[in-house]
C-alpha cells in the first residue's frame, strides 16, 4: 500500500486518503513554534521614599534597597473645618409682670376700725371663718365691690361673701394694670373709703401706684394684698 509524504497509508496512489496531499509532494514542514516576546521588567521603587530606583541605592535618599524599609511617619489628621459664626437670635422683648390679689379677713385692721368708732361699729362683728380668696389680675381694669343684681353691679373681685363685709360699697375701688405691668388702685367714691398699708387714706378718684406686697384695706375687716408674680 503506498504511503504519502506525511506518512499516511493510502489506497489512492495519487492523493492521500487521510490528508489529501499529493503522493509525489514533499512532506509538510512542521508548524513553527512562536517565540515569546521578551518581558519588560516592572519599575522598582525605593521602599523609603517611593523614588524610581536605578540600582541598589536610591539616588534621592540613599536608602539601600536590600535593607528593611524605615518606618514612615503617620500623617496628622486633617483639622476639622472651622465652624461658621452663628447669628445670635434677636433679643426678646421683656414681658410685663403679672399680679395676684389675695383677699383675707384682717383682725388687726378690724380692731383699728372698731377703735375709730362710728355709727355702725357696734353692729359689725369679725367673722369666725373666712377662707382666703385669690384673684389673678390680668385685665386692664379690675373692679372691687359687692355684687348687686338690682343695681346691675358685677365687680371682678366680688366681696359679697359669705361672710359679707357690710362696709364694702357695691362699687368700691378699681385696680388698673398698665401695659408695662404697673398696677394702680383708685377709690371710686366708696362710702367708707380705702386705706393703703394701714395708715394711708387714699383720696377718691386718684390713681395710686402699688408695689409688691402692698395691702389695700376696705370695709370693716377686708384686706387685699397684691403680689407681683414676675414676668
Amino acid at each position: 500500500m503506498p504511503t504519502c509524504p506525511n506518512g499516511h497509508d493510502s489506497t489512492d496512489e495519487e492523493f492521500c486518503d487521510v490528508c489529501g496531499l499529493a503522493m509525489n509532494a514533499r512532506p509538510a514542514a512542521p508548524p513553527a513554534t512562536p517565540t515569546p516576546a521578551p518581558s519588560t521588567p516592572l519599575p522598582t521603587l525605593c521602599p523609603a521614599c517611593d523614588t524610581l530606583l536605578d540600582g541598589r541605592f536610591c539616588e534621592a535618599c540613599g536608602h539601600d534597597s536590600l535593607a528593611a524599609p524605615p518606618p514612615r511617619a503617620t500623617p496628622a489628621p486633617a483639622a476639622p473645618p472651622a465652624a461658621e459664626p452663628s447669628t445670635p437670635p434677636p433679643p426678646s422683648e421683656p414681658r410685663a409682670p403679672s399680679w395676684t390679689a389675695t383677699v383675707v379677713a384682717d383682725r388687726a385692721y378690724y380692731n383699728t376700725v372698731m377703735s375709730a368708732g362710728g355709727p355702725d361699729a357696734d353692729s359689725i362683728t369679725f367673722p369666725s371663718f373666712c377662707p382666703e380668696r385669690y384673684f389673678p389680675l390680668r385685665a386692664k381694669e379690675i373692679t372691687i365691690g359687692r355684687r348687686s343684681t338690682s343695681r346691675g353691679t358685677h365687680p371682678d373681685i366680688d366681696l359679697t361673701g359669705p361672710p359679707e363685709d357690710p362696709g364694702v360699697s357695691h362699687l368700691h375701688a378699681v385696680l388698673r394694670l398698665d401695659p408695662d405691668g404697673t398696677l394702680t388702685v383708685e377709690d371710686i367714691g366708696s362710702s367708707n373709703g380705702t386705706t393703703l398699708n394701714d395708715n394711708k387714706t387714699l383720696p377718691p378718684h386718684t390713681r395710686h401706684p402699688l408695689t409688691d406686697g402692698d395691702r389695700i384695706h376696705l370695709g370693716a375687716w377686708t384686706t387685699i394684698t397684691v403680689q407681683q408674680d414676675g414676668p
